[in-house]
């Protein structure tokens, strides 16, 4: 049910050219924005004593967020998980198991996430991990979510035949939601709605969710259950696309009667990731080895497998989402998209020929990606395409060539927080460095604008989706300081259809 409500003594932050006013009073009538006035002036409307009012007093106005790239289940169950992002190497790794596992005598599966073992100089083997964990099954998955480490007895509940090291890519994803039933501590409702509750306190109205599975039939239960606070747009692989063009569903059909519960892209993984080296590049890997992609990388599909994938989407009316991370896998999917007419987003594009920029802008491609990825995969990157660094994530000049980016967390590759996110495009560094190849950093104005799902300002006619925060995202002089002012603020309130759905004003 679309609500109503009168937002006074808020300050607008622009996110174009254009002057907006100093101060201002917002009605929200029927979910959708109905005026938006000076204060302290007489507009038709705000007399209305029987809509509720919020005082800002003073507070920053902006349109709001959305995260375009989010697994939500996988990020709300990512705190029942061990965290092991700080393993140094395959052996360190094992010896912090060793420790939990001896201070946890119980049978239930270990679960963790979050090890990059892309700069180890050891292998994640099977047989390392039978000889600190024995027959507790367990599984640790990579922090790119892209990878998971198996011990023997895991494999044996799984169903899976016995192998040395570690499953990536299609392998790994055709059991990863088995793996995150096993790291179940509480309902799918109740991780569901607490990871949404928090998004809708860092200012988050809606994201993009690709989950895998049959996400389009899950979600309306979820909404119907309660989950229903933020506007969701959910994703389909190949594996479902059948149904979902049976059904005769396209990108933006409701998939039930609340308006904020909307059929998304279909989704197409090209290639695989960094650290696995198992994105698809057109120069070999510096230390390519002994990893699963080859020197190269890998490509999922062929030429002609994509191209058919993209006709028929664009046939069913679906839009796509292409995850494409190396430059060779981002420059095939835009010959693929150019040759079918499909319309979309590249995911991540990580790594790009500086010819393809102007080839995006052309098909009007999206640009999704994730900034927080650099502050994880600069050093990996350094070490693994040492010729090429110039070309990661190319923010500016993307920007600059006309393509429309959008930013997103890949949550739980990044967290759920859009705030990180604009500080990372702002400022890329996560330490004491100077910014990586600074020249392709965003100003915080421009990062504001490619997370608010294309609304460009808060005018009479959008949707009722606003934020309020406590000081002005723009107020930061240099990238630094630019960053850290988007990291600290706090967000005040979240309306999502002139309904209160986050930040202490709406408690």
């Amino acid at each position: 049910m679309a609500g109503s409500l009168i937002i006074r003594r808020a300050r607008p932050v622009p996110l174009t050219a254009d002057p907006v006013a100093q101060v201002v009073d917002v009605l929200i009538r029927n979910g959708r924005i109905a005026a938006v006035a000076e204060s302290g002036t007489a507009a038709a409307g705000f007399e209305d004593t029987g809509v509720p009012e919020i005082n800002a007093d003073g507070r920053w106005l902006l349109p709001g967020l959305w995260d375009g790239h989010v697994h939500l289940l996988q990020w709300a169950r990512l705190r029942s998980k061990l965290d092991l992002s700080a393993a140094e190497s395959a052996a360190d790794l094992c010896a912090r198991l060793a420790v939990i596992a001896a201070a946890d005598e119980g049978d239930q599966p270990l679960v963790g996430f979050g090890h990059r073992s892309a700069v180890w100089p050891d292998l994640p083997l099977v047989a390392d991990l039978d000889a600190v964990t024995g027959d507790r099954p367990t599984a640790l998955i990579s922090g790119d979510s892209h990878q998971c480490w198996f011990n023997s007895a895991a494999l044996r509940m799984l169903g899976l035949p016995p192998v040395s090291g570690a499953l990536s890519e299609d392998d790994w994803f055709a059991i990863a939601p088995q793996v995150e039933r096993l790291s179940a501590r509480e309902s799918e409702h109740d991780a569901c709605a607490r990871a949404l509750q928090d998004a809708a306190d860092r200012g988050v109205v809606g994201l993009v969710d690709f989950e895998f599975g049959d996400g389009w039939r899950r979600w309306p239960h979820r909404f119907a259950a309660g989950l229903d606070r933020l506007r969701i747009q959910v994703s389909c692989y190949a594996d479902e696309l059948p149904q979902v063009l049976a059904a005769g569903l396209q990108t933006g059909d409701p998939l039930d009667r609340s308006g904020r519960l909307t059929m998304g892209p279909f989704k197409i993984i090209s290639d695989g990731s960094l650290n696995t080296r198992t994105a698809w590049c057109c120069q070999p890997y510096a230390d390519h080895g002994d990893h699963p992609g080859g020197d190269h990388g890998q490509s999922n599909q062929t030429p002609e497998e994509l191209l058919e994938l993209l006709q028929r989407s664009r046939i069913g009316g679906l839009q796509v989402a292409v995850h494409a991370i190396g430059d060779r896998a981002v420059s095939a999917a835009l010959s693929a998209i150019e040759a079918s007419g499909a319309r979309g987003s590249i995911e991540h594009a990580q790594l790009l020929q500086r010819s393809d920029l102007q080839r995006m802008a052309r098909a009007s491609v999206v640009a999704s990606v994730q900034p927080a990825h650099l502050l994880d995969d600069r050093d990996v990157a350094e070490q693994v395409w040492p010729d090429r660094t110039d070309r990661c994530f190319m923010f500016a000049s993307m920007l600059q060539a006309g393509v429309t980016l959008r930013l997103g967390s890949d949550a739980p590759v990044a967290p759920l927080d859009p705030w990180l996110a604009m500080a990372a495009a702002v400022h890329r560094s996560a330490d004491d460095r100077p910014a990586w190849y600074a020249d392709e950093a965003l100003t915080a104005q421009q990062a504001l604008a490619a997370s608010t799902g294309g609304v460009a300002a808060v005018q009479a006619g959008g949707r009722g989706d606003l934020v309020l925060v406590d000081r002005d995202p723009l107020a930061g002089t240099g990238s630094a300081d630019a960053a850290r002012v988007l990291r600290q603020l706090s967000v005040g309130l979240t309306v999502v259809g002139g309904h209160l759905v986050g930040g202490p004003l709406s408690r």
